[in-house]
């Protein structure tokens, strides 16, 4: 007979930093959490290796966020398969940084429908489903740059800054169904993301003068997921050493 879990979460661009860290942290006995990728299968599955290793239970799951029909049809998937999910992570992100006066039209729409048109693509069926069961936790990870802006970022910035507005405006329209939607808004944390910074620059304008770990992302998403957390919506929190 197969196992019959509590809860089943989805977190997507989980197959390294943070968000193979948010995986990990909700990868508790009692869920499945389904592993997304779009083409890092080896990461994911070491993902979904490290949360076994916890004593969790994880899939991988391969689609592209930023592709609406794809998006449709592996969520549509996991609800035929398990009739709900109750928890999303949207955390599939990339960075294409330039200033933009030499910034092509490509450079704008592959990060803006990466970061941003995703929130949509993957949620919407979701959100339906939540609302039925009349329980769900949706945490969107935003970025200062959404919020304070950063100079060659325009694109970056403008995704994050329209996941926030979309976090409050989705929280208003769904808490009575005892549903949170939150954005956790990390600052410089020390993945990959960061690849071609000046870092020793960057710590300068950290207040706390260092970068910060995906375990601290993480475990504050952990938290927002949890019943502790259920009178919290609608908000965006920082993880950011106090730049913003």
């Amino acid at each position: 007979m197969s196992k019959t879990f509590e809860q089943i979460v989805l977190v997507t661009g989980a197959s390294k930093g943070i968000g193979r860290a948010i995986a990990i942290e909700l990868g508790q006995k009692e869920r499945l959490v389904y592993v997304n990728f779009q083409s890092d299968e080896k990461g994911a599955l070491e993902t979904c290796k490290l949360i076994k290793k916890n004593g969790g239970h994880a899939k991988s799951i391969q689609f592209d966020v930023s592709d609406a029909a794809l998006s449709e049809k592996a969520v549509k998937s996991l609800l035929d398969t398990h009739g709900k999910v109750d928890i999303l992570v949207n955390n599939a992100g990339i960075r294409n940084d330039k200033l933009m006066a030499w910034m092509q039209e490509a450079d704008w729409k592959n990060v803006l429908d990466t970061n941003l048109a995703s929130f949509f693509n993957v949620s919407k069926l979701i959100v339906k489903n939540m609302i039925t069961k009349r329980f769900g936790r949706i945490i969107n990870i935003s970025s200062t740059a959404g919020q304070v802006g950063n100079a060659g970022q325009v694109n970056y910035s403008a995704a994050k800054a329209g996941l926030i507005g979309a976090t409050k405006a989705l929280a208003k329209e769904i808490a009575r169904r005892n549903i949170t939607v939150n954005a956790v808004s990390p600052g410089f944390i020390d993945t990959g993301m960061l690849g071609g910074m000046p870092i020793d620059e960057i710590k300068k304008m950290i207040p706390c003068a260092r970068l910060g770990t995906v375990e601290e992302v993480s475990s504050l998403v952990g938290f927002l997921c949890s019943n502790e957390a259920s009178y919290i919506t609608g908000q965006v929190i920082g993880v950011n050493g106090g730049v913003a």
